[in-house]
């Protein structure tokens, strides 16, 4: 066996084509500075955690700006650009 190390920035692992979250990127991919405003309804903490953490992965790939606000009382989610 022979192991290697890489750097991460090497691996690119992507689930486009599958994804329940596809909508969302797409959606993100067409915020504009000072516009409108994305609103998602989840249902539990867990789902809320991944939503924020596909607007992670997609900032860190576009070097975007997208931020987010959650009111937890009516389970929604925003997400804008600043």
């Amino acid at each position: 066996m022979k192991i290697r190390f890489v750097d991460r920035s090497d691996i690119k692992i992507s689930r486009k084509s599958k994804s329940k979250y596809r909508p969302l990127k797409e959606a993100i991919a067409k915020l504009k500075p000072g516009g409108d405003a994305i609103q998602v309804k989840f249902s539990d903490e867990k789902e809320l955690t991944s939503l924020r953490n596909v607007i992670y992965t997609y900032n860190r790939e576009t070097d975007s700006n997208v931020r987010s606000s959650a009111d937890m009382n009516k389970n929604l989610i925003y997400f804008y650009v600043k």
